[in-house]
């Protein structure tokens, strides 16, 4: 099927009728060259809600509904902002333009599609390509929060006038002629746009199952859908028993990037398996449906997968499994569905209070790194307040759900839910922080806690042990993890990777259900100020209780001394908290220490009993001795490089890439502002991984493989603002380098290689200047 965006082909300015319409083939072609210069050059920016200007180019209903000079993230709002979701808070063109969306294609076949945005901001590049200073900071504002000047078609030449240098691609090298030409020609030819091809009868067939098992009309499977759609909403999901060439061929070729599998996303709809759906559009999965009839159905998701924003999640006959495991054989009895009202659809523990507790950890812990991704890579990441609440790099185990404790932690939590109220219960425009609420309530939950894990070790007779960390049942790779911060985004990834970190979480069922309904299925990335302050401040208290879960693996002195190291500059209220958070519980363990820094041996504990299944993906080689000497460098050497960059080592006519992580250190992350104030840049290390572990990288270097100690010397060397810029100048991939691009399309097409179906696109939203 093809459709037409509103204008039909016109002529050159020179001929007196205009050319006949475009046939089937010849407006797919023209479709399939624009897509790949759009996904391959504008997508790498233009692509996730939070794009400049709101422009999505991923796909054709981006292009098509335009830009916005609405920001998504405003840290100032005193209201809630109507949410501005492509494909879900409106259906069609007139809805978006109702929205404040303008134009960047023609509209009106009276329309001159050369006099459309999206031409004209390519021309402005042209006839003003990028400046020959290596520095863009002086001619461009390319800060992630800057002031962005969305023009519209009536003020464009304004526009251009005040920033002649600001063409498309922003802050880029010029697109090459053919590419230009591509898109400028698939304009001109009227903006055609092919359906993707036809799904096959093997991925018809596999959403026709789950959507059957996922409407079951027994309370209990209503129950378990309701709790599996709020944990799924954001994922990628596809079909693993199902490859994509299993997908009829289609007249689009696949553009660069694309990911070896076809993707879907879990949607409420009116209308029942078989009909056209209807998406119930709701701020957040747990809203109010306000629908007589109510269905989880499975809509495709077009467009290349981002880094930002790819989160996958299979489906196969043996996931199918293990839920019917979980939900449907356990013996229990829903005798009614709970409601949405705010106090009880916003927690977890009380809308799902018939579901075992068991279930719903393992659940979770079957792709824990899935589960702490949505905290990652979903809304919450974007901005430093909303992460300045980690740590740069820390490990995450978990508890094991066959650990004695999980036997109380039900009848616990049942007793217990009134004092885990979740910020969503408050609605997107909070005007006020409840934090003495929150803490109040957090107090009595942490006392009752610590008091269970006391008549734990009663019963048992002995503290905490090794015991108690889940192993992943010897199969599962997800039971250890690293999480990097780069000051306002972040990554996880399976496995424990780099030395020693500073700190450590261990998360059990409570914790890992609150992160999701916290920063995940609770967060409003439209909501205003009160409503993220609010989510920040409570996520204070989770980090805190992993961190907890952590020090009672060590002994009751040592706990305080890394406290008041991890605290320090805590002061009056603020420093009682973290005492009274992490010191609460005094029992000791059931771990013998031989040393005066037991943590160091808890860490190669933690790796020993987790390894059967530890992930080595992001561990580096032995032989990498120049690189291993790179990640050894410390200290204010180490705080010159930028927080994420990527390495490409040309060796003859291969080349391996890797990713240099900076480790910013801080007196304490436990405030929400001053981060600049409690730096402690002689204690900031580095991570060096095989790979691409970020999605934003902030810096690109590439050198032949004889360079390598040269450029690691220099590294170490760092010493001010001149030595790193000498760095960069020397082996630096240069935001206005004529290899740019070729370089772009390397590293996306070998991270592509290293995961086809997990990778996506990078977003160069982050780069730097230089």
């Amino acid at each position: 099927m093809l459709s037409l965006c509103g204008c039909v082909r016109l002529p050159p300015e020179d001929k007196a009728l205009p050319d006949p319409p475009l046939s089937r083939i010849e407006a797919a072609a023209s479709w399939s060259a624009a897509a790949d210069v759009l996904q391959s050059r504008c997508v790498v920016c233009h692509g996730c809600y939070d794009a400049p200007c709101q422009l999505k180019l991923d796909t054709y209903s981006g292009i098509a509904r335009g830009g916005s000079p609405r920001k998504v993230f405003d840290g100032a709002r005193l209201l809630a902002a109507e949410p501005t979701r492509l494909d879900i808070d409106a259906q069609d063109i007139a809805g978006w333009r109702q929205r404040s969306f303008h134009a960047v294609l023609p509209e009106s076949a009276r329309s001159d599609p050369r006099a459309s945005l999206l031409v004209r901001v390519l021309d402005l590049k042209r006839m003003h390509p990028l400046p020959n200073n290596q520095d863009l900071a002086r001619d461009f504002t390319l800060e992630l929060d800057r002031k962005q000047t969305c023009a519209d078609r009536d003020h464009f030449d304004e526009f251009a006038r005040a920033h002649p240098l600001w063409g498309m691609p922003y802050g880029l090298p010029s697109l090459s002629d053919r590419e230009r030409t591509a898109l400028t020609n698939w304009v001109v030819d009227g903006a055609p746009y092919a359906e993707p091809a036809a799904l096959s009868p093997a991925i018809e067939q596999s959403i026709d199952t789950w959507e059957s098992f996922l409407n079951q009309p027994a309370l209990k499977s209503q129950l378990m859908a309701r709790y599996l759609y709020e944990h799924l909403f954001l994922a990628s999901l596809y079909f693993r028993d199902v490859d994509k060439s299993s997908a009829t061929a289609s007249a689009v070729t696949v553009p660069r990037g694309a990911a070896d599998a076809l993707f879907f996303r879990l949607v409420r709809s009116r209308t029942p398996p078989g009909a056209r759906i209807d998406e119930i559009a709701t701020r957040r999965p747990f809203d109010d449906p306000d629908s007589h009839h109510l269905y989880y159905r499975l809509v495709r998701r077009l467009g290349p997968p981002l880094s930002k924003t790819h989160m996958v999640y299979a489906l196969d006959a043996q996931r199918l499994d293990l839920f019917r495991a979980l939900f449907l054989t356990p013996d229990y009895e829903v005798k009614r569905l709970p409601g949405y009202e705010p106090e009880v659809a916003a927690n977890p523990f009380r809308a799902f209070i018939d579901i075992p507790v068991k279930s719903r950890y393992r659940f979770l812990l079957s792709e824990a790194e899935f589960t702490i991704m949505g905290f990652i890579k979903g809304p919450v990441c974007r901005g430093q307040i909303a992460l300045n609440v980690i740590q740069d790099r820390f490990w995450i185990t978990f508890l094991d759900p066959d650990a004695p404790r999980m036997a109380k932690e039900a009848a616990f939590l049942a007793a217990e839910r009134p004092e885990l109220d979740m910020p969503a219960e408050h609605g997107s425009s909070s005007l006020s922080i409840l934090w003495h609420s929150y803490a109040r309530a957090h107090d009595s939950y942490m006392k009752k806690r610590i008091a269970l894990l006391q008549s734990e070790s009663t019963a048992s007779g002995h503290g905490v042990d090794l015991s108690s960390i889940w192993d992943g049942d010897g199969t599962n790779a997800n039971a250890a993890l690293t999480v990097f911060r780069h000051f306002d985004n972040a990554t996880v990834v399976q496995g424990l990777v780099g030395g020693p970190p500073q700190t450590a979480w261990v998360i059990d069922y409570p914790l890992l259900e609150r992160i999701h309904y916290l920063l995940i299925a609770g967060f409003d990335v439209f909501g205003n100020v009160g409503h993220q302050l609010e989510t920040r401040v409570y996520m204070d208290f989770l980090r805190m209780e992993g961190e907890a879960n952590f020090l009672l693996l060590l002994p009751p002195a040592r706990r305080a001394e890394l406290v008041a190291n991890w605290y320090r500059g805590a002061t009056g209220g603020g420093l009682e908290r973290v005492k009274s958070e992490l010191l609460g519980e005094t029992g000791l363990p059931n771990i013998e220490y031989k040393t005066r820094k037991p943590e160091l041996e808890l860490f190669e504990m933690l790796r020993s009993r987790v390894r059967p299944v530890l992930a080595t993906r992001y561990e580096l080689p032995p032989v990498e001795t120049a690189l291993t000497r790179l990640a050894a460098v410390r200290g204010v050497a180490a705080s010159w490089l930028p927080e994420a960059s990527f390495l490409s080592l040309r060796d003859g006519a291969e080349t391996t890439h890797f990713s240099i992580l900076r480790e910013s250190a801080h007196t304490n992350v436990a405030h929400l502002f001053g981060e600049s104030a409690r730096r402690i840049k002689e204690e900031d290390a580095l991570t060096v991984t095989p790979g691409f572990a970020t999605a934003y990288p902030n810096a690109l270097f590439a050198i032949e493989r004889n360079q390598l100690d040269a450029f690691v010397d220099a590294i170490a060397r760092l010493d001010g603002e001149p030595a790193y810029r000498a760095l960069r100048m020397r082996y630096g991939v240069l935001r206005n380098s004529p290899q740019f691009w070729p370089h772009s399309d390397q590293i996306n097409a070998a991270n592509h290689a290293l995961g086809p179906i997990d990778s996506g696109l990078f977003d160069y939203n982050r780069l730097e200047p230089l």
